[in-house]
């Protein structure tokens, strides 16, 4: 039976390192949505000599691109997208003390490398669940890249937002270990 943990970012080292593959979380407090245009935007400002529009120490990136706010909600529709599309950069992110990315499906050899390096976890949250992932969304506001739309980096205030490890920084694969358990012969 995997453990549920409450997390509450800037998420320490030793926080992160008592996650396993398969402990289910849930995540209170503050944190920041970006997808592939912001990414590649952030990593073109370190390639500048530029700062990062958010500090990333112990912080967590959601990769959604969430829809426009119904009359009294603070955000639309807010699922994870296909994490894989953030894998050229997040190794980068990572080296500058982002703890945790929220998104779906399996990472590449070099993320999962950078997870153990630089003691960081990957999270995933249930696909195409936005309308109730976003129940958990106390607050949203644009607070970098306005231009791009759906995809400039939000700040999210959530509470008790569920999610899966999906990869720790042992080496430790949900992925990979499903397959495992199912595989026949």
């Amino acid at each position: 039976m995997s453990q549920i943990h409450k997390l509450t970012p800037p998420l320490a080292d030793k926080v992160v390192e008592a996650l396993r593959a398969g402990d289910r979380s849930t995540i209170t407090g503050v944190i920041y949505t970006a997808r592939d245009a912001a990414h590649r935007r952030m990593v073109e400002a370190l390639d500048n000599g530029q700062p990062l529009p958010v500090g990333l120490e112990g912080q967590i990136i959601y990769y959604t691109g969430p829809t426009p706010a119904p009359p009294g909600r603070p955000i639309g529709s807010a699922g994870p997208t296909t994490a894989s599309r953030m894998d050229p950069y997040a190794p980068r992110l990572m080296a500058q003390g982002l703890k945790a990315m929220i998104g779906k499906g399996a990472r590449g050899a070099e993320v999962r490398e950078a997870l153990r390096e630089y003691r960081a976890v990957y999270l995933t949250a249930t696909p195409g669940a936005g309308a109730l992932l976003s129940r958990h969304i106390v607050a949203a506001e644009v607070v970098a890249y306005p231009d791009l739309g759906t995809e400039a980096i939000h700040r999210l205030e959530i509470q008790d937002f569920p999610v899966i490890v999906a990869n720790d920084c042992h080496g430790g694969d949900v992925y990979e270990a499903g397959v495992r358990q199912y595989r026949r012969g």
